[in-house]
C-alpha cells in the first residue's frame, strides 16, 4: 500500500502562482508515472498533467505552457508549479501514483485526498 498526499494549495488572486507538491510512501517495486489531475465543481476529474520516472512529462492543452511538473525519484515527490493563474484552474487537484508490480503488464494506481486551489479577485 502507498499513500499519497498533496500539498500546497490555497487562495490566489488571476495571473498568480502556486505550487503544489505530492509525496508518495516508499514502494517496494517503484513508482512508475506519476500524474496531477482536477476536479471542478458539477465536472468530472480531468488530466492536467503527468511525468514518468525518466523525467517525460505530459500536459493538457488547458495548462501547457503555464504549468510546470517535475519530480524527485529519490524523494518520491512531485510538483505542479503553476503560474498565470486563471479561474478555470479553480479545482481540487489530485495527485495519482502508479506503481509497478510483479507482473509487468499491470501497475497499481493510488490517490491522494486532493488539496483546493482557488483562483479568485
Amino acid at each position: 500500500q502507498v499513500q499519497v498526499m498533496e500539498s500546497g494549495g490555497g487562495v490566489v488572486q488571476p495571473g498568480g502562482s502556486l505550487r503544489l507538491s505530492c509525496a508518495a510512501s516508499k514502494s517496494r517495486f517503484g513508482i512508475n508515472t506519476m500524474g496531477w489531475y482536477r476536479q471542478a465543481p458539477g465536472k468530472e476529474r480531468e488530466f492536467v498533467a503527468s511525468i514518468t520516472n525518466l523525467f517525460s512529462a505530459d500536459y493538457a492543452n488547458s495548462v501547457k505552457g503555464r504549468f510546470t511538473v517535475s519530480r524527485d525519484n529519490a524523494r518520491n515527490t512531485m510538483d505542479l508549479q503553476m503560474n498565470r493563474l486563471k479561474y478555470d484552474d479553480t479545482a481540487v487537484y489530485y495527485c495519482k501514483v502508479l506503481v509497478a508490480t510483479t507482473d509487468p503488464h499491470r501497475e497499481d494506481e493510488y490517490w491522494g485526498r486532493g488539496t483546493q486551489v482557488t483562483v479568485s479577485s
